[in-house]
Parts: C-alpha cells; structure tokens; sequence
C-alpha cells in the first residue's frame, strides 16, 4: 500500500498533474480579482479555488502517510505544508489580509519544478557572498547621503533635507527612475556641479556594486550546476562499476563452464577408450 502511494506521489504524471492544478488555481485568483468576471461566473471561479485546494490537502495528507517524518526534513515540503496551511486560515470578517494570502499558493510551482528550485537554491547558496556585497553598498548609500544632505539640504529639503530622505532620494537615483530630468537637473540649476556627484554616484553602485549581485548569483548557479554534473557523473561511474562487476562475473561464470564442459568431455573420452 505504502509502496504505490510512494509509487504515485513520486510519479511524472503526479507532478505535472499538480503543476496543472497550481497554474489553474493562480488564473484563478487572478481572475477573482475582477469585478466583471466574479458577476458573470463567480460561483465557478469559487469552485475551482476550493477544488484546488481539497487537491493540495491531499496531496500533502499522502505524502504525510508516505513519508512520515521524513515528509519534514525537505525544506521544500516543509515551504509546501506552510502555504496550503496559511491559505486554510479562516478569512471571515476583518481576515480579508489571509484571504488574499491565497495567491501564495502559486508559489508552489518553485517547489514543484526542477529547474526553479535550482535557480531558488543557487540564490539560497549566494546569499552569504550577497552579505558582504550588501554591507559596501549601505556603506556608499550611507557616505553619500551624508554628503548630500550637508550639500544639497538647504536648497531642497524635500530631497536630502534629512538622512532618510537623501536615502529614498539616492535609491531612487540609484534604479534610474527618473533622476535626470527629475532630480539631477534641477538640483544642478542651483549647484551647477552637482552633476559630479551624480555621475559618480551612479557608476560606482549602478554600474559596480550592483552587478556584483548578478555575478555572485551567476557563480552560485554555475557552481550548483557543477555539483550537480559532478554527483551525476558519480552515479554513472558506479552503475559503470557495477555493470562491469556484473560482466566479470558471468565471463567467470561461463569460463567456469566452459572448463566444467571439457573436463566432462575428457573424462567421457577417457570412459570410452577404457571401455574399448
């Protein structure tokens, strides 16, 4: 029983079934969030979100009887058990916050696919590189709004009249949002070298720290990707060995045979010519 639950749950069809009923119930909720489309077919769009979820229920019930607690020492059940237990809080008057929890339940397709939870786990293995790329890029936010807020504070006090908001100001220079024609024009009307600043300011965390980031992330995956190869080929070389212990032993086998079959026809030889 326990064998060909293990059997289905472990199961190709099983998995993309889910990955189906996950897709489905994200249209869903996302369809819910229409006025039009909850007055022409509401009740069914209900259906199909309590339908999902009965669907989730049992499956994490059979992958509970499957597993046992061995079910908790994968991080991706565990991630899994929590969101279908969040998405079953009640959601009754003043709950509208977990009700809109449910879209979480998307989140699922991370667990469910291969490939995102290797993009998922080479973030997870990037984060301590991440860290040290973090803690320079707040010590440059931080040098910076200092300076402007000494700088440019008088003059415009709704940007860097305070450090706070030189921080808001300098992140948003920082992700290119309009910090041309929006901030650094005006700011250099008054201080007509501020453009200096600004320009400095961008390339080294636009253009440098930033793309630290990606390329800590690039090598968490190429490195993931590798270990990946390398426990592949680990199991290949073992199969390999295998197989071939398995063809010496029948080469053995039959040449045991083979010296068996001449012994028998040299004693059945022997017979007969003692024989005549």
């Amino acid at each position: 029983m326990t064998a060909s639950l293990q059997r289905l749950v472990e199961s190709s069809a099983f998995q993309r079934f889910i990955i189906a009923v996950i897709v489905v119930n994200a249209i869903t909720l996302g369809l819910e969030t229409s006025s039009s489309a909850m007055q022409k077919a509401g009740g069914l769009l209900l259906a199909l979100d309590r339908t999902a979820l009965a669907i989730f229920v049992v499956e994490l019930a059979l992958k509970l009887f499957v597993y046992r607690l061995r079910f908790f020492r994968s991080g991706w059940n565990v991630f899994d058990f929590t969101i279908v237990a969040v998405t079953l809080a009640p959601t009754g008057e003043g709950l509208q916050v977990l009700r809109s929890l449910r879209i979480l339940r998307a989140l699922r397709l991370v667990s469910v696919v291969p490939s995102m939870r290797k993009v998922v786990n080479a973030l997870l293995k990037a984060i301590p590189g991440m860290g040290s790329v973090l803690t320079l890029l707040l010590l440059v936010f931080y040098v910076a709004a200092v300076m402007t807020t000494k700088l440019f504070g008088a003059g415009f006090p709704e940007w860097f009249g305070s450090l706070g908001e030189s921080f808001y100001t300098l992140f948003q220079v920082m992700t290119l949002e309009s910090w041309s024609m929006g901030i650094a024009r005006p700011v250099m009307e008054t201080y007509p070298y501020a453009w200096i600043f600004f320009v400095l300011f961008i390339l080294l965390t636009t253009f440098a720290v930033l793309n630290l980031f990606i390329a800590i992330v690039v090598d968490a995956m190429s490195a993931a990707e590798h270990a990946e190869q390398e426990q592949t080929r680990e199991l290949v070389s073992v199969d390999h060995d295998a197989v071939l212990a398995e063809l010496r032993a029948i080469r053995a086998e039959l040449a045991a045979l083979r010296q068996a079959r001449d012994t028998a026809s040299e004693l059945s030889a022997a017979s007969i010519s003692r024989t005549d």
